[in-house]
């Protein structure tokens, strides 16, 4: 018997099951710029508990991941001064997209193209649940938030800013 993907199989939603995390999934109809507010307002989900990743660099161009409230924007002064290094700015979207392997608006921090540093807002591991992207637009994954700390080894940080 062939086994079929799963209709939302994604290297993302891949990797979540090779190492038997435990997630649902929350399709919506992707709006383009509508960001992590769109698709918690379509899911009837608080904008808070939708964590958007954000493909980032240093000054020397190096690339990391930036987990973040949807509803919040990430202070990259903040950032920067606790991760050591000079400064830190979002990725243009055509150089985030070759690093990560998936499209702006897909980005998932699962089983991304390239190994970047992962770091997580820190109020976003006291939540018990949050929704993020399970690697393509129109698709978010529910997991325990402790998952991006046990697979990514995401890092803790301090740099949230109110939108």
């Amino acid at each position: 018997m062939v086994r079929r993907a799963h209709v939302s199989e994604t290297p993302a939603t891949h990797l979540l099951r090779a190492h038997k995390v435990e997630f649902t999934e929350h399709p919506y109809e992707y709006v383009e710029h509508g960001g992590a507010n769109h698709s918690a307002e379509v899911l009837g989900m608080d904008p808070y508990a939708v964590v958007k990743t954000l493909v980032m660099q240093d000054e020397r161009a190096r690339p990391l991941l930036v987990l973040m409230h949807g509803n919040r924007k990430v202070s990259t002064r903040n950032l920067a001064r606790q991760i050591g290094v000079k400064s830190v700015e979002p990725c243009a979207p055509e150089v985030a997209n070759r690093h990560s392997g998936y499209l702006v608006g897909g980005t998932s921090p699962f089983a991304t193209r390239r190994e970047m540093p992962v770091y997580i807002e820190q109020t976003i591991l006291e939540l018990p649940r949050i929704l993020i992207n399970g690697g393509r637009r129109g698709y978010l994954v529910g997991i325990a938030p402790s998952v991006c700390v046990q697979l990514l080894a995401a890092r803790p940080v301090n740099c949230a800013l109110a939108e």
